[in-house]
């Protein structure tokens, strides 16, 4: 308690899920004043020492301030975020910005030294003089080298530590964003656009950077060309702006032509993302061809696309050839008629230095127009990436809310949902509760709202109207964090990562020993198959999970779910995958799972639902009855028909079964 003398307001969260203010800390008494948050700011704490405190306080505090500046995750992604993330790297740039600048004044050293050398050495014969001169030379070619290679460190470590940041904040953008996105965008296409970021990273340390360093290089030459013949610096920096202008010219439908080739790129990278994520179905359907064909169709759009741009792209590069080339030969022509002209004998000496000069500057310049170019390109790649990292994210309800401690009561009153793109609701007015502990079915026809459902208590979407509640918390005003790291949920597909079966039921989560393992395979029914394998816990699962059943794979996901013990249990369509054996196992392991949980068990069979405490049926989205079986039995009309249907085909199976058994003993 003596630490927290300095800190501003505190709140206190409640093992209850309340939460109480700390107003003031004794500490020669260590005591702490608490009072509730909805009090008057005038009304005196409640004295509470350490050990009253223990009892009630789960240990998780927030702090208060007065104003949240906005972090540099939460800044939207554009040019002017990325700028700034380079100029943090304010001590290296300027690092690069004094070599630069050193480097620039030792470019004049070579210049200098011919015009000195044809001025004055050839002409006086002085050889003392070209010794000295050839001295210097080697003293500054050697700094140069030097300088030029911390130079180029510099410009690497600036480029990897923005490397760093920017795969750091794309992944966690990522993860940010909300489920719907990635259902309906194909991960091609996803990873396509994210992959532009790197793009704009390469323009930012790259061209762009380069072409700012040489830039600086004009603030001394610029006036020392000036100085060595006005006319001909003229000259360059008039073809300069004549380059620009025809860059600027072409600017408009050269953006509309890489728009086509970005757009043909992604169509592709989807194709190619499809193809790979769905291999298993295009194998087992030989559908190859199709594929085939598909693939060449997005490739012929690329080339189709790429090729018109680049023909058009062409044309500023021809009207400019001849502008450079005058910059580069015609300049040496036009000095020399100027040296003839003039008879003081050292025109000579100072053509030689412009003519080498006026490249380096000249350089820059093309390369400053040319920029406009490439920021074309560039600026339609951040348009790309910011099509995925600027949808709002999950983040408010993942960083904030409350974090009750959860029974698992669950109340739906009048909850109503439609998906977007859609008219007809999923959920319509939904009304009943469900007490914790309880085993919860869920029936219904297909398309009845039961995934949809379950959805909603998860927190995925969470844009639905009327009153969603655990434990009497509004779902909405839960951390989502928390509400998710409360259930624990297995899916009718389930993805397993890259690792051993063990990871794989740890799941990264910290504080697992290989007994809590062990426990939760032994419920799902997994432990017979897994002390079978080659290495047990510790057999590698290879990426799609190929050397397991589908029903292996079932039974390690339940296993993922239980290991944490969750209060709330959802299985959505979670026997589906499974064999009658695995099934069967599962299902006599049903009640020891459901004890001291609510479990919330979707499925098409209703005979695996028989033992649960309540069952909800729905249709078209409307909650029609909630009740145990046998009620639902002789009240619901809807259970009823999706009962007999299913005992229909049940009957009809064991006649079938029985029947050639009969045929073959006589």
């Amino acid at each position: 308690m003596v630490h927290l003398t300095e800190t501003g307001p505190v709140v206190l969260l409640f093992n209850d899920g309340g939460a109480g203010l700390m107003t003031g800390v004794d500490p020669e008494q260590n005591l702490i004043l608490v009072k509730k948050p909805d009090l008057a700011a005038d009304e005196a704490g409640i004295a509470v020492d350490e050990l009253r405190l223990e009892q009630v306080w789960s240990g998780d505090t927030l702090l208060v301030r007065s104003k949240r500046a906005r972090s540099a995750t939460d800044a939207p992604f554009n040019l002017g975020w990325l700028a700034s993330l380079v100029l943090r790297e304010r001590r290296l740039l300027r690092d690069v910005g004094v070599a630069s600048l050193t480097l620039s004044f030792l470019t004049i050293f070579p210049p200098l030294l011919v015009m000195t050398v044809v001025d004055r050495v050839l002409t006086h014969h002085s050889y003392s003089t070209l010794v000295l001169l050839g001295t210097l030379l080697a003293v500054a070619t050697v700094f140069e080298t030097f300088l030029s290679y911390a130079r180029r460190l510099i410009v690497l470590v600036l480029g990897t530590r923005l490397d760093a940041v920017l795969n750091l904040h794309v992944f966690s953008r990522l993860l940010r964003l909300p489920l719907d996105y990635f259902e309906r965008h194909p991960a091609g296409e996803t990873m396509h656009k994210v992959a532009q970021v790197y793009k704009v990273r390469e323009f930012l340390t790259g061209k762009l950077l380069t072409t700012f360093l040489d830039l600086m290089t004009l603030v001394v030459l610029l006036p020392f060309l000036f100085f060595l013949n006005p006319f001909l610096a003229g000259l360059v920096l008039a073809c300069t702006a004549l380059i620009m202008l025809v860059i600027l010219a072409f600017l408009r439908p050269l953006r509309r032509g890489f728009a086509d080739v970005i757009f043909a790129e992604t169509e592709k990278a989807s194709a190619l993302g499809e193809t790979i994520f769905g291999i298993k179905t295009i194998k087992s359907l030989a559908l190859e061809p199709q594929r085939n064909a598909l693939w060449d169709e997005r490739v012929a759009d690329v080339g189709i696309s790429r090729l018109a741009f680049g023909k058009l792209a062409n044309w500023p590069q021809t009207i400019i050839t001849p502008i450079e080339r005058f910059m580069s030969i015609w300049l040496v022509l036009v000095g020399a008629y100027m040296a003839l002209q003039d008879n003081s004998g050292y025109a000579v000496g100072a053509l030689f230095a412009f003519v080498m000069l006026s490249m380096r500057v000249a350089q820059p310049l093309v390369a400053l127009a040319r920029l406009i170019e490439d920021y074309e390109g560039v600026s339609l790649a951040i348009v790309e990436a910011a099509s995925v990292l600027n949808r709002p994210p999950e983040a408010e309800a993942i960083s904030g809310g409350l974090r009750p401690r959860f029974a698992g009561a669950v109340l739906f009153d009048d909850v109503s949902f439609t998906y977007g793109g859609t008219k007809l609701p999923a959920l319509d007015h939904v009304s009943f509760q469900v007490q914790a502990g309880t085993m919860l079915g869920i029936v219904g026809r297909s398309g009845s709202g039961k995934s949809t459902l379950t959805r909603l208590l998860q927190g995925i979407n969470r844009d639905y109207s009327g009153s969603l509640k655990i434990d009497g918390n509004d779902v909405r005003q839960i951390n989502l964090r928390h509400l998710r790291q409360s259930f624990g949920v297995v899916l009718q597909e389930n993805f397993l990562f890259r690792g051993s079966v063990r990871d794989n039921i740890v799941a990264g989560r910290s504080g697992l020993l290989l007994g809590d393992v062990v426990n939760a395979a032994r419920l799902a029914g997994a432990e017979e198959f897994i002390e079978r394998m080659p290495s047990g816990y510790e057999t590698m699962i290879e990426e799609g999970s190929p050397n397991l059943s589908g029903g292996q794979r079932q039974r390690l996901a339940i296993a993922r779910a239980l290991i944490t013990d969750p209060r709330i249990l959802i299985l959505d369509e979670a026997t589906n995958a499974l064999d009658p054996e695995s099934e069967a196992l599962l299902n006599a392991n049903l009640l020891r799972i459901a004890s001291g949980r609510t479990m919330v068990i979707v499925s098409h069979r209703l005979s695996s639902l028989v033992d649960c405490d309540l069952i909800l049926v729905l249709d078209k989205g409307k909650a029609i009855d909630i009740a145990p079986h046998d009620i639902l039995l002789d009240r619901c009309a809807i259970y009823r028909q999706l009962w007999s249907q299913q005992s229909r085909h049940q009957d009809y199976q064991g006649q079938h079964l029985v029947a050639p058994a009969f045929v073959k003993s006589r």
